[in-house]
């Protein structure tokens, strides 16, 4: 038998491979980092914010908004987004709400109101920081959330069309569905499905939170739980009547398609084709989106799925062409 070694030797060994393993390692390796002194913030909401390693020379932007009860780490930890931006370059903010129950502020007049105060105002402000101070591209933003998330999208989407150019709602509620006039965060009505209207009077709500905006709007696509008890599945087809509305198109789907088991996809789109509203019914499902490659759908329904922008420079004038060597058959 061989000589054993001494443990001298063994731990010189082992120190040896733990140094090539540190050494092997990226320098610095992206992570979450709180920002403070952000700007305008009335509800004193913190900011996190995620820039990739690989992280595109004027990246897009994503707000992507967490649940009640959650945090902004919570939601980095708990969904694809910040894997997603690792793909595609993307920077990711995470607002994190600090009243009681860490629920969003989507019931307010100010919060419903462009610039009118709350929560939207201080979320704009996380966005604008990004552009200002990580050269965040400002015509790429968009925003998602889930549950009170999910509804501060719908909120955001309708309040500030000219920050924001797509929302992706998991388990939301139209906009301007949770006011109330007393104060009070939670509105049981909306929450339980009760609050129909017509798409007129979703859409004049939404036209209504920033009177003299023509400029486009963006689109939307929404995802709902059929058995959702929390935010009941009503408000998933009054999300439909909304949107549709805003953007002056018909109720009835330009295409209905099964993408997967027990999921229902219906898009609507505008008389040129593009597609506007995109909603995703989950049968079976309760309170519990995004589900694992769901986040995925979002991206690429923002466009974010690439990791370089769409070429819009026009193309050069060409110049004189020549011919020589013709015959019959051929030319240079």
């Amino acid at each position: 038998m061989g000589k054993l070694k001494s443990p001298f030797r063994l731990a010189v060994a082992a120190m040896l491979v733990l140094t090539s393993l540190v050494l092997a390692r990226p320098a610095a390796a992206a992570s979450l980092v709180e920002v403070t002194g952000f700007g305008t913030n009335p509800t004193n909401l913190r900011m996190h914010i995620y820039v990739p390693d690989n992280v595109q020379p004027n990246p897009p932007i994503l707000v992507a908004v967490h649940y009640c009860t959650g945090t902004g780490p919570a939601f980095f930890s708990g969904s694809q987004f910040a894997s997603l931006a690792d793909q595609y370059g993307f920077i990711v903010i995470y607002p994190t709400a600090t009243r009681s129950g860490s629920c969003f502020d989507v019931s307010s007049q100010q919060a419903l109101t462009h610039n009118g105060g709350s929560d939207p105002v201080g979320i704009v402000s996380m966005v604008r920081w990004a552009v200002q101070n990580r050269n965040g591209d400002a015509n790429r933003v968009y925003v998602t959330g889930a549950s009170s998330g999910g509804m501060m999208t719908n909120v955001l989407i309708g309040a500030y069309p000219d920050v924001f150019k797509a929302g992706a709602a998991f388990m939301g509620v139209p906009f301007a569905c949770f006011a109330t006039t007393d104060g009070s965060m939670w509105n049981s009505q909306c929450s339980g499905g009760n609050r129909i209207m017509t798409p007129q009077q979703w859409g004049d709500l939404v036209r209504n939170a920033f009177p003299g905006y023509t400029g486009a709007r963006p689109p939307m696509q929404i995802w709902h739980g059929t058995t959702d008890t929390t935010l009941a599945y009503p408000n998933f087809n009054e999300q439909i009547k909304q949107w549709t509305n805003v953007h002056g198109i018909s109720q009835t789907p330009s295409s209905t398609t099964t993408p997967q088991p027990n999921w229902t996809r219906t898009q609507y789109r505008d008389s040129g084709g593009t597609l506007k509203v995109e909603a995703y019914s989950i049968a079976n499902t309760g309170h519990s989106l995004p589900l694992s490659g769901q986040a995925a759908l979002a991206i690429q329904f923002f466009g974010l799925n690439t990791t370089t922008p769409g070429d819009t420079t026009p193309p050069t004038t060409p110049g004189t062409p020549t011919a020589s060597n013709i015959t019959s058959t051929g030319a240079t």
